[in-house]
């Protein structure tokens, strides 16, 4: 194979990954931080991505535009979630563990009511529209113009997150309450406050992530659970609570699934992430870059 052919495999797997890295991070976030495991997260994918198709298809608002749009509403939507389901169920949890399991119970319900509620406003049919499909050349190779804005996007969004959490003072209270919730509570640091924040800036990311995929592929009620299913494995790989982790882990696992389907076949796509996801938990349960 060439180089440049080379060049083009990695740089498609990166363009996945970049989406794995967003959705999984802000997944993420509220599993390091209050230990919610949502396993409707990618069902906030799915309500950016038709969210960002209406505007465009029925209003002509730019996908850019919406973007940041996506964001904000499922922001929202995670705050009043949160205030109404998870603060409840930590104030009768008797401790964390059973916080945990009924948390995960209540996240199943939620992704099915959000899978009904879009199949009913929008049907079950595949809903998709042409932005920036013209091919833009980057060495030598070419790419639809909506795939690299969706790359740079998710690695600026990504990055974004990563430089708040480390370098600013909200982001050493959220590495201190995920480090130790009793400690953090004890030198001050407002859980009241930090919980809904975090729960509501994950389910944000999933719309973010949701709105740049539907610049480049057809959306419907049931694109969530894979991406669910996917973030779980990246955040494995990466180590839960380690966001640099999931960002690193989402790129190797997009640019090592578009190696193996080249090399292998299409179909033996979701065996090589399971396989990779099994062994890392057998080899290193932590994840492979969790200090």
């Amino acid at each position: 194979m060439s180089a440049t052919a080379w060049f083009e495999l990695i740089a498609s797997g990166l363009i996945t990954g970049g989406v794995y890295a967003l959705i999984a991070l802000g997944l993420n976030l509220q599993y390091g931080l209050m230990r919610v495991l949502n396993i409707a997260h990618g069902e906030f994918l799915m309500l950016g991505g038709f969210a960002t198709w209406f505007a465009y298809t029925q209003f002509g608002i730019s996908p850019l535009l919406m973007a940041p749009v996506a964001f904000a509403i499922m922001t929202g939507l995670g705050l009043v979630i949160h205030r109404l389901v998870f603060r409840r169920l930590a104030a009768t949890s008797p401790d964390i563990d059973v916080f945990e399991a009924r948390g995960l119970m209540v996240a199943f319900g939620l992704m099915f009511l959000v899978q009904n509620f879009a199949s009913l406003v929008w049907g079950g049919e595949l809903r998709g529209y042409d932005y920036l499909t013209d091919p833009v050349a980057v060495a030598g190779t070419r790419f639809a113009g909506n795939k690299l804005v969706l790359l740079a996007v998710a690695l600026a969004a990504s990055i974004a997150l990563i430089v708040l959490l480390r370098r600013t003072l909200l982001g050493k209270g959220v590495r201190a309450l995920m480090q130790s919730p009793t400690g953090a509570q004890l030198v001050g640091i407002d859980t009241e406050r930090l919980h809904p924040m975090m729960f509501g800036i994950g389910l944000g990311l999933a719309g973010l992530a949701g709105s740049l995929l539907s610049m480049a592929y057809a959306v419907s009620p049931s694109i969530g659970e894979p991406y669910t299913v996917t973030a779980l494995i990246v955040i494995t790989l990466g180590g839960f609570g380690s966001m640099a982790g999931s960002l690193a882990a989402g790129l190797a696992l997009g640019v090592i699934e578009a190696l193996g389907m080249h090399f292998t076949s299409p179909s033996l796509k979701s065996l090589l992430s399971y396989g990779i996801f099994i062994a890392v938990l057998l080899w290193k349960p932590n994840g492979l870059f969790k200090r």
